[in-house]
C-alpha cells in the first residue's frame, strides 16, 4: 500500500518495465566500472597473485578510459532508475517480512552505495577532493559493498524482473502485487491505460540511452583521440607542456630548485653497488626511442614519444642485473606516489626508459626533468617523475 500522494505518482510509464529494462543497462555499466576498477587498484597495490602484463603497451590505457567512461555512463542511468522507482520505495509495511526486510536493505545500501562511488569518483576525475577520507582505498571498499548489495538485489527482485521483461513494451503493466501497491488505488490499475503510455516508457528509455551516450562522449575523448572535440567535461584532454596534460607540477611537488640544481646526481644501486649519473651522464649513454601512451587514474590519457636511456641498459652500467622488482624515489620529499616499485618484468622490458625527452624535445619540468621513468602499461601514477634514486630490491 502506498500513501495517496505517491500512489498518484505510480503510472504504467513509471513501471517495473521500464526499471528492469534500465536496470540492464546500469548493470552493464557498474559491471564494467567495478571489474576495471579493480585492475586499476591491483596494479597500484598489486596483491601476491596478481601478475599485470607489459604488452599491449595501451591496455591500462583501455581499462581505465573503460573505468571512467561506464562509470560516468552510469550517473543518467542511476537517475532514470530512481526515478522510475521512487515512489514504490515508501510502500507499506516499510519493512515487513524477512523477505521484504532484506529488499528494502539491499536497496538502501545499492543506492547509498552507488551513489557515494559516482560522485566520489566524478570528483576523482576532476582532482577535487571536499572530504578528509582517503579516496583510494574508501573508493575501493566501497565498490565491494556496492557490488555485494546489487548481487543481494538481484537475487531478491529476479522474478520481478523476469516478469516484466517478458511483457512486450507495449503490453498491461505489472500486476499490482509486485509493487505493494493497492490495486484499488493504484494509477497502474488497467482500467487507467492510455495509448500513449507505451510511447512514453519508449521515449524514456530512449532518452535514458541518448543520455548515456551523451554522458560517455562528455568524457571519451580523455582516451580517444578522435573524440577529444567531444570532450566538454574532460578536464585533461590533451593540452599541456610538449603536448601532454600535467597532474602535478614541479611547483606542487616542490622540486624545481633541486631538479634544476647544478649537484643534481641520479643514484642508481644494484645491492651495494652504486653509481651517481648527472644528467650529462645519462645523455652520454646510449639513447633509445619509444613511443608509450601516458595513461593516469582520472581516465585521460595520451599518446607520446619518449627517449632515453634503456632502464635494463642503465643497470648493466652499475652492475649484473638479479632480475628483481626495482624501487623508483623521486626528489618530491612528500606525497605517497614520491616512490614506485617497478616489477621485474617491465624492467626487463626493451621500452622501459629513464626518459629525458618528450616528443623530441628536453623535457620540462613539470613532465618530469631532469629524468624519469616511462614504462609500459602502467599507471601515470607511477611512472616516477623528478628521479632521483633507483635502487635493485634484494
Amino acid at each position: 500500500m502506498l500513501p495517496a500522494p505517491l500512489a498518484a505518482a505510480v503510472t504504467p510509464t513509471r513501471g517495473a518495465g521500464l526499471a528492469a529494462r534500465v536496470g540492464i543497462a546500469l548493470g552493464v555499466a557498474v559491471a564494467v566500472c567495478f571489474c576495471t576498477g579493480l585492475i586499476s587498484h591491483w596494479i597500484q597495490h598489486p596483491p601476491g597473485w596478481f601478475a599485470w602484463p607489459v604488452h599491449p603497451v595501451s591496455l591500462y590505457r583501455v581499462t581505465q578510459g573503460a573505468h571512467v567512461i561506464s562509470g560516468v555512463v552510469a550517473i543518467p542511468l542511476v537517475l532514470v532508475k530512481l526515478w522510475a522507482v521512487y515512489p514504490r520505495l515508501f510502500a507499506r509495511p516499510l519493512l515487513g517480512n524477512p523477505l521484504r526486510l532484506l529488499e528494502r536493505g539491499s536497496i538502501a545500501l545499492l543506492v547509498g552505495a552507488i551513489l557515494f562511488q559516482l560522485v566520489t569518483g566524478l570528483f576523482n576525475t576532476a582532482q577535487f577532493y571536499p572530504w578528509k577520507f582517503f579516496f583510494t582505498t574508501t573508493h575501493y571498499a566501497m565498490a565491494y559493498v556496492a557490488a555485494g548489495a546489487l548481487l543481494v538485489h538481484l537475487a531478491v527482485k529476479l522474478p520481478v524482473v523476469r516478469a516484466a521483461l517478458a511483457r512486450p513494451e507495449d503490453d498491461r503493466p505489472a500486476p499490482a502485487v509486485a509493487h505493494s501497491v493497492a490495486p484499488a488505488h493504484s494509477a497502474a490499475s488497467p482500467s487507467k491505460m492510455t495509448a500513449g503510455q507505451p510511447i512514453a516508457r519508449r521515449a524514456l528509455l530512449t532518452a535514458a540511452g541518448i543520455g548515456a551516450a551523451v554522458a560517455a562522449l562528455s568524457v571519451a575523448g580523455q582516451t580517444i583521440p578522435y573524440l577529444r572535440w567531444l570532450a566538454i567535461l574532460s578536464p585533461r584532454s590533451g593540452q599541456g607542456p610538449q603536448g601532454v596534460p600535467v597532474n602535478r607540477t614541479a611547483a606542487a611537488a616542490g622540486v624545481s630548485d633541486r631538479a634544476r640544481a647544478a649537484d643534481y646526481r641520479l643514484t642508481v644501486d644494484i645491492g651495494g653497488d652504486r653509481r651517481e649519473f648527472t644528467r650529462a651522464d645519462l645523455e652520454a649513454l646510449p639513447q633509445v626511442t619509444a613511443d608509450l601512451p601516458i595513461a593516469c587514474v582520472e581516465g585521460w590519457s595520451a599518446a607520446a614519444r619518449w627517449t632515453g636511456v634503456r632502464l635494463r641498459d642503465l643497470l648493466a652500467t652499475v652492475g649484473p642485473y638479479p632480475d628483481r622488482d626495482v624501487r623508483f624515489e623521486s626528489l618530491e620529499t612528500g606525497g605517497i606516489y614520491r616512490t614506485s616499485i617497478l616489477p621485474a618484468r617491465h624492467v626487463r622490458a626493451p621500452d622501459t626508459l629513464v626518459a629525458l625527452r618528450l616528443n623530441g624535445e628536453d623535457l620540462v619540468l613539470d613532465h618530469g626533468y631532469p629524468c624519469r621513468l616511462i614504462a609500459p602499461n602502467r599507471p601515470g601514477v607511477l611512472q616516477t617523475k623528478w628521479l632521483s634514486r633507483i635502487e635493485v630490491l634484494a
